[in-house]
């Protein structure tokens, strides 16, 4: 059992987001959800909360009304192996939401996603500043993340 488990706070559409995240990610189950029971006989046999898992990772959330939001201070960093991945996964979590820069985008729910290539961050950590600070520019002028253009970038080609 993960000791520390993110709970995502929604206005009563937390089913339909766990549908959709566990639509998307392989090796993801609902584990456990909790109904709205006599405390609150309108929204009584509704979700209260859920807890599910992404590739081992589990997660909470909870239908807890109106009063917060989400911002991109928070986000989920998505490692991925190939470029196909971070196709993959910008294409379907961006699905009704907004892409921002340096493959980030908010998918539909509000939620904060980094989309990021195995790779990219040890290109930034090189030994060679010139190499590291190319593939940094690089990356700061995309919305997805391709990572054979930042290759090719830190390459100096």
């Amino acid at each position: 059992m993960q000791k520390i488990v993110p709970c995502l706070w929604f206005d009563g559409n937390g089913e339909e987001a766990v549908k959709f995240y566990t639509g998307i990610f392989p090796n993801s189950r609902v584990t456990d959800k909790l109904l709205w029971g006599d405390t609150n006989p309108a929204l009584k046999g509704s979700l209260l909360t859920a807890v599910f898992e992404l590739q081992g990772q589990e997660f909470m959330v909870i239908n807890g009304g109106p009063q917060f939001k989400f911002t991109p201070a928070i986000s989920m960093y998505l490692r991925c192996g190939t470029q196909a991945e971070v196709d993959n996964y910008w294409s379907r979590l961006l699905e009704g939401g907004k892409p921002m820069e340096c493959g980030w985008l908010t998918d539909r729910y509000g939620v904060a996603w980094q989309i990021v290539p195995d790779g990219l961050i040890e290109m930034f950590q090189d030994k060679d500043p010139a190499k590291a600070a190319r593939a940094m520019q690089s990356m700061m002028t995309m919305v997805k993340l391709d990572i054979a253009a930042v290759r090719k970038a830190f390459d100096g080609a």
